[in-house]
């Protein structure tokens, strides 16, 4: 069989070597089969569309890159109810034979709880190895006809869409002089929990068998097994894109149903913004989102075995100000809508830091202020393209203070001047700066300083257009700018994985994807090794995803055979 046979659509006949995959040609073989399922949604030609998909879900590509998403995911250490991982070479090229849809049973999940902020519990089904990478197989079929079908402003579990584009995109309808004043703030109760199945298996366009083997697998819980009757569970690689399509075609209903409003009663001003299941719609009165709105909003749910939650639906007038995503969007007496860090989130924060303190324990300084400063930086990163210049002021002054009692505690026969004098000393401009050692593998020292949250940049965020689809080829020069945009945002300055992705036009050397750095891990390879003596200039250097880096390694490392050769010559 010839390699494009097997890349374009024929099984394997033989278990491949993982690390000798072709990952550029898996890459542009699955985006290519993609790219044709748009083309033929937009023709509506769905027979081709079934055959398309069918063509990638049993390639060898597609199940490739299904795996490559399992073993790369941050849940890869976590194993299902066999028990089983897919952490070795050996276990990821067996994987190959476990995609087959032929004598394919999904087993049970395995139940586990997190607790969520209000204080209750989140049950969580995790899948095993086999369940999850036939589910990430036929996702690569599904989300390419779910983005065709999409809302244009949703915002959740979609590729280059995130937190920021639904805050933008609600900023943007609430800050006009005229615009809408009261909100309707959505939450569906159990969302992925109670959606119907009958509607899915009725209205999802995937193999319906697999589809009803998920949905009906049940969940190991103590030692006994539990049968699904509803939901989808969280945890499941394709439950996001299936919660998605549930509530996909609100936005259409409300512009249906209010373009046009009888004359001398004005504009309704109905708009929707839905990140996952929390959504905000837009209205002109309380009485209009109230009486027509929300029953309406209601009635689409139902359908779908879906209610409002009455504890977190309500409607709220601009000027009193609401929370979205971690964010508090209000109209202030000078008439302006600014959106700031919410309440809830600062004392959050807060209350992780403190944490974070009082489990120290040995740690060094520096060691704490490590950590601290990854709480710090993820949090001020979110919130930088709200106008949070003065709450990231009180954070400072809040974790100064937690440091300085802290300080207090280690050294309790010291006095003030020495703690001053030994961890705050002065730093350019600024008088006292929280600052420690950390030490290398090497044992050697090196000062570290708690990051000043006030100094992270607030820049305005540039929103993305609401008819992107990233599977469609007409879009890819405008995708390649933005992420161009989002790295120099990223990053301060002009820094070398800056230059090294624009010299490699945003592209992975090795596979020749896209190279998303907010979102994928990705590392610096040398050309000419540095054991080899190979120098650590940007000519010598190359940014890889991680899979592809490892997979230049190996093929690269000298057998054991050669290594000897060598030391004898």
């Amino acid at each position: 069989m010839s390699a494009a046979e097997m890349l374009a659509g024929a099984a394997p006949e033989r278990t491949p070597d993982w690390h000798s995959i072709d990952w550029r040609k898996v890459g542009h073989t699955v985006r290519r089969l993609q790219a044709r399922i748009v083309k033929a949604v937009a023709e509506g030609r769905w027979n081709k569309v079934k055959a398309l998909v069918y063509l990638l879900t049993h390639s060898f590509s597609g199940r490739a890159l299904a795996i490559l998403r399992v073993v790369s995911n941050s849940g890869a250490k976590t194993p299902g109810v066999d028990g089983i991982l897919w952490n070795t070479p050996e276990s990821k090229s067996a994987a190959f034979g476990t995609l087959r849809r032929h004598g394919y049973q999904p087993q049970p999940l395995r139940r586990v709880f997190i607790p969520k902020s209000n204080g209750k519990l989140r049950g969580l089904g995790i899948p095993t190895m086999t369940d999850r990478a036939m589910q990430a197989l036929h996702l690569l079929g599904l989300d390419p006809i779910a983005e065709s079908h999409a809302d244009g402003h949703s915002y959740g579990f979609r590729l280059e869409r995130r937190c920021a584009d639904a805050l933008a995109q609600t900023h943007l309808l609430l800050s006009h002089r005229h615009g809408p004043e009261w909100i309707l703030e959505g939450d569906i109760k159990a969302c992925f929990d109670k959606i119907s199945h009958e509607w899915l298996l009725d209205h999802v366009p995937m193999d319906k068998s697999l589809l009803r083997r998920w949905l009906e697998a049940g969940f190991l819980e103590k030692y006994a097994w539990f049968a699904t009757t509803e939901g989808t569970p969280q945890g499941g690689t394709i439950s996001p894109a299936l919660a998605n399509w549930t509530l996909d075609g609100l936005q259409r209903l409300l512009t249906e149903h209010f373009a046009r409003t009888p004359k001398g009663q004005g504009k309704s001003k109905v708009h929707l913004v839905r990140y996952a299941d929390d959504f905000l719609i837009t209205g002109t009165s309380k009485e209009l989102l109230r009486d027509q709105v929300q029953p309406l909003v209601a009635h689409f749910l139902k359908g779908r075995g879906l209610e409002l939650s009455h504890e977190k639906t309500r409607i709220t007038h601009i000027e009193a100000g609401f929370d979205f995503l971690g964010q508090n969007i209000r109209r202030y007496r000078c008439g302006k809508v600014l959106t700031k860090p919410s309440s809830p989130s600062v004392k959050t924060l807060l209350a992780k830091i403190q944490e974070t303190i009082d489990r120290s324990g040995s740690q060094t300084a520096g060691e704490m202020i490590q950590r601290l400063n990854q709480q710090i930086k993820g949090w001020t990163m979110y919130h930088r393209y709200a106008a949070s210049k003065r709450t990231f002021k009180y954070v400072d002054h809040r974790i100064s203070r937690m440091v300085w009692r802290w300080c207090r505690r280690r050294h309790r026969k010291k006095g003030w001047k020495w703690i001053k004098t030994t961890y705050f000393p002065r730093d350019g401009h600024r008088h006292a700066v929280f600052t420690g050692r950390l030490l290398n593998p090497k044992g050697q020292g090196r000062p570290i300083q708690l990051m000043e949250a006030a100094k992270v940049r607030i820049i305005r965020y540039v929103k993305i257009r609401s008819a992107v689809n990233p599977y469609d080829p007409k879009w890819e020069l405008y995708l390649e700018a933005r992420w161009g945009w989002q790295l120099t945002q990223t990053r301060a300055g002009y820094s070398r994985i800056e230059y090294l992705w624009k010299e490699q036009e945003g592209r992975c050397v090795v596979c020749g994807q896209p190279l998303r750095l907010a979102e994928e891990d990705y590392q610096i390879h040398h050309r000419i090794w540095r054991s080899r003596g190979g120098p650590d200039t940007a000519d010598n250097l190359e940014l890889l995803h991680a899979n592809c880096h490892r997979q230049i390694h190996v093929q690269e490392r000298p057998t054991k055979a050669a290594a000897s050769r060598e030391g004898r010559l």
